[in-house]
This record gives C-alpha cells, sequence and structure tokens, in this order.
C-alpha cells in the first residue's frame, strides 16, 4: 500500500503470508484481516505458526511470500510509518533487570522519541493503565513475573499506538495475574485495535471478539468464539493438537 487508507476498517492485513525454511513450511498462505477496534485472538497449538506470523506481522521476520500492512502502512515498504502506529509485546519479552519500570519506560520512550513534557505525560499513563504504581521505582529483577509483564505491556503503548499485537501475553502467569492482564487487555482494546496470540481456548472465550485458528501453518477458522464453539469438530481438533504436543493449555 503506498498510503493509509482511512477509509478501511482493517487495522492489520495478512495477504498470502508464507515462511520457509529450506524444506520446512513454517507458515503458508496465511490471510486475515482485523478490524478496527476488536480483540482478536490469533488462537493454535505450539509450534502451530503463531510467533512466525506476529514477527511477520510486526516486521521483526521477512516472509518468503505475501505481504502484511499495519492501520494502512505496508510493513516492509513503509515500516517507519508503521511501527510508529504499533505496540508489540512478544513473548517473554526482554527487560533491563537492573533497571526500575520508571527508568525501563523513561529510556523506551526516549528512544521513540518523546520528550520534555509529552515523556512525562506518557510515564504518568501507562502507570496508571497497567497499574505499576506500587513497583515504580523497584528494579526490575525483584519484580514478580505478573508486574513484569506489566512493565512489557507498558513498553508497548508508550507511544499511544493504535495497533497492539502481543504474543502469548497471559502465559505463565498464576490465575489472579492472569485476570489482571486480561482486564488490562480489555481497558486498552477501547481504543486500539489489538491481536493476540495464544494457545489457551480460554483466553479466547474470557477476551477475544474474534478468533482465527491456524494448525501446521495454516489457517483452519476465522470468526466470532461462539462459531468455533458451534464447530465442534474443530474445537475437537484443537483439543488433539494440544494433547499430542503435551501442550500445558
Amino acid at each position: 500500500m503506498s498510503e493509509h487508507t482511512a477509509q478501511s476498517t482493517s487495522q492489520i492485513v495478512a495477504e498470502g503470508l508464507c515462511k520457509y525454511y529450506g524444506q520446512f513450511t513454517a507458515i503458508e498462505d496465511v490471510n486475515f484481516t482485523v478490524d478496527q477496534g476488536s480483540i482478536t485472538a490469533f488462537l493454535g497449538p505450539n509450534g502451530a505458526g503463531k510467533s512466525t506470523t506476529m514477527k511477520i506481522l510486526t516486521g521483526y521476520l521477512a516472509p518468503s511470500a505475501g505481504n502484511a500492512s499495519i492501520a494502512g502502512y505496508d510493513v516492509y515498504e513503509q515500516r517507519l510509518e508503521a511501527s510508529k502506529v504499533l505496540g508489540y509485546l512478544p513473548e517473554n519479552g526482554p527487560l533491563y533487570p537492573t533497571m526500575t519500570p520508571s527508568s525501563f519506560l523513561r529510556f523506551i520512550g526516549e528512544t521513540r522519541g518523546i520528550k520534555g513534557a509529552a515523556l512525562k505525560s506518557a510515564l504518568d499513563r501507562v502507570a496508571e493503565q497497567c497499574q505499576l504504581g506500587e513497583v515504580w521505582h523497584k528494579a526490575i529483577h525483584k519484580l514478580s513475573k505478573g508486574f513484569r509483564q506489566r512493565v512489557g505491556l507498558a513498553q508497548s503503548i508508550i507511544h499511544d499506538p493504535k495497533v497492539l499485537i502481543m504474543d502469548e501475553p497471559t502465559s505463565g502467569l498464576d490465575p489472579n495475574q492472569i485476570r489482571i492482564v486480561r482486564q488490562l487487555i480489555k481497558d486498552l482494546a477501547k481504543d486500539k485495535t489489538i491481536l493476540l496470540s495464544t494457545h489457551i481456548l480460554q483466553e479466547v472465550e474470557a477476551i477475544a471478539t474474534r478468533v482465527v485458528l491456524i494448525s501446521e501453518g495454516r489457517i483452519r477458522f476465522d470468526g466470532t468464539p461462539s462459531e468455533l464453539t458451534e464447530h465442534a469438530g474443530l474445537e475437537d481438533r484443537f483439543y488433539e493438537l494440544t494433547k499430542t504436543e503435551g501442550a500445558t493449555a
């Protein structure tokens, strides 16, 4: 796409995405869109191709074939423009353990070109949105995994992006932390378009307005969570896949 297309409601577009590693096919002919204001769950067992697709959509990985766009910007031809409107929370995203949330997020904001009063406002905003007040000046390595995940989420929204992509955002959290992070995601969806990957069917039922099911590198279903439930064969197949791989879903 040569320019931002305001008339389209699709904020994330994947068109014919393929990724090959020699003889191995990670994903093939992946097509889907994510509409403005939705929470779309990218559901599949571990190894299905979720992370590969996420890395392509965020520009971290080049596809073997196909195209991707974020908020109307081509991820490769207009990478800088796309990065300005995109927030990304990778699975087990890297943090600087000796820094505090305050110093780490200030650093992230500055690297994104946010300065002065705008930076202070952004820091105040993410501290409140991600409920980081009580650990704001604690070293990150002393924080629980739940708080570390909230710091990671805060770095992904410091620049107030239109689109947010998250890879397994509740992985490894305890039930209470999962509840908190899910509520944060719901709150963020009020003014952002969200795509999150998960291998947990309950996650879809808890927060998603739409689900895209991927298995063995191919899209198998695209619809609402209730429609997925109605397709009993698909749901049973998903459970069989997670059993086969020994997933902890």
